[in-house]
């Protein structure tokens, strides 16, 4: 089996910082892209940010100059550092990764539970 389980999400004031983290466990042989996307109430996920293995990175419009994302390929993480947080921010973030676990022969997507980040104005 494998899991994502994300961490970070919490109430922070518009301005504010929050970091996001998210491991991946289980039978596991690779881990390709990974990503956060977020959802909020009335609206379908959208992608936030994605990383490749390699590095290169991808950020939506609306969070470009304020969200990194970052990754640990030894401990099969993914980090998404928040700055300037607007109300319009608020969601539950999730966690993504395109993972080959032992014994596959290919890469399937997997999501994390989601973390809640609130953005109170």
């Amino acid at each position: 089996q494998v899991q994502l389980a994300e961490s970070g999400g919490e109430l922070v004031q518009a301005g504010g910082s929050l970091r996001l983290s998210c491991t991946a466990s289980g039978t596991i042989f690779s881990v390709r892209a990974m990503g956060w996307y977020r959802q909020a109430p009335g609206n379908e996920r959208e992608l936030v940010a994605t990383i490749t293995g390699s590095g290169r990175t991808n950020y939506a419009d609306s969070v470009k100059g304020r969200f990194t994302i970052s990754r640990d390929n030894a401990k099969k993480a993914v980090y998404l550092q928040m700055s300037s947080l607007k109300p319009e921010d608020t969601a539950v973030y999730y966690c993504n990764a395109e993972i080959l676990r032992y014994g596959s022969t290919r890469f399937d997507n997997y999501w994390g539970q989601g973390t809640q980040v609130t953005v109170s104005s």
